[in-house]
């Protein structure tokens, strides 16, 4: 186990007990066991408790996708490339469908209405960035509008489908799906 310094060493930690066991499955004494620190520590990194380590993981995440995703669909000079990398950093964060979306686990859960904000912005930015590297593409506004939340949505459904049926396979299957809708 690494040495936790800091709060960002706790960051990686959280991110995968929070994909494990969602947002209600997790608990102090869940997240003690996985950090090796006491709640006296956790607290100190996050003063809010288990929401703001919810949270400053939902901003981790959000951090990457701009970084990997939306901000190169959005800047890449030949937006067919900007897709393509979409396409890629998506299948390496998802481990080729066998890591599920804590964005969207949270979405579906209970404890959607805390962080309504977040998610809501995540998949409009997906959404919107997609879109616009269609839109540069050739395609026109409604047609790329409805391409870019097709593909978002069917991306979930795979990451969903594939943990349903234990099956990575057919987030593969899909993502090569969604790419040749893109041509």
């Amino acid at each position: 186990m690494k040495l936790i310094r800091e709060r960002a060493d706790v960051l990686p930690v959280l991110t995968e007990v929070f994909r494990t066991y969602g947002y209600e499955g997790t608990s102090l004494a869940l997240i003690s066991q996985h950090t090796g620190l006491g709640k006296g520590s956790l607290y100190n990194f996050f003063p809010g408790g288990k929401e703001e380590m919810a949270t400053a993981v939902l901003e981790g995440i959000d951090g990457w996708f701009h970084a990997h995703v939306f901000d190169p669909l959005r800047s890449h000079e030949d937006p067919r490339r900007g897709i393509e990398a979409m396409f890629d950093a998506t299948d390496r964060y998802f481990h080729s469908g066998e890591r599920v979306c804590i964005v969207g686990v949270f979405a579906l859960s209970d404890v959607r209405g805390l962080f309504a904000a977040r998610i809501n912005a995540y998949f409009a930015a997906w959404r919107e960035a997609l879109a616009d590297a269609l839109r540069r593409s050739g395609r026109d506004q409604a047609s790329a509008a409805d391409l870019s939340e097709e593909v978002v949505a069917g991306i979930q459904g795979a990451l969903v489908a594939a943990r349903a049926l234990d099956d990575p396979g057919v987030f593969r299957r899909r993502m090569e799906r969604m790419q040749a809708l893109l041509q």
